[in-house]
């Protein structure tokens, strides 16, 4: 059985590789997108990868997951993580499992940063190991599904 899996990108992650290189690194969105459905393949998972600056599409995606055919996600909100109660509260919805994974750490950066509203409800967190953080998280997850 193939296990569908959803990375969802929260704002400005499309701008990878343009966007502050030296906290985010230099590959952009579609190398991401790419290594994220290679490594999903590799695990036995069916992995999409969405990005959206606009937080009503966000939420729409996590309500969709709740209700439908996704067995996991993997989150980045980004900017969210540290503003937003209604992800919060998508994602505490959830009746999969998701892992939030940043590229930076968010703790070794402004002091804003060091709090997550969707952590807390997550399976685990990865950051820190910029787009591994995204093939880490699958792998955890891929050892958790059924």
């Amino acid at each position: 059985m193939t296990h569908r899996v959803l990375v969802l990108n929260g704002p400005n992650l499309g701008r990878l590789g343009k966007r502050e290189p030296d906290v985010y690194g230099t590959l952009s969105h579609a190398d991401l997108d790419r290594a994220c459905v290679e490594a999903g393949a590799e695990l036995g998972l069916q992995v999409e990868v969405r990005q959206t600056d606009d937080e009503a599409t966000y939420l729409e995606w996590i309500h969709a997951a709740a209700d439908g055919d996704t067995a996991a996600l993997v989150l980045n909100p980004a900017a969210w993580t540290h503003t937003s109660v209604s992800v919060r509260d998508a994602a505490a919805e959830l009746t999969v499992p998701y892992v939030e994974v940043h590229l930076s750490n968010p703790m070794s950066r402004e002091e804003f940063r060091h709090t997550s509203y969707t952590a807390a409800n997550a399976l685990g967190v990865v950051a820190g190991f910029g787009i591994d953080s995204y093939l880490l998280a699958l792998r955890g997850l891929a050892a958790r599904l059924p």
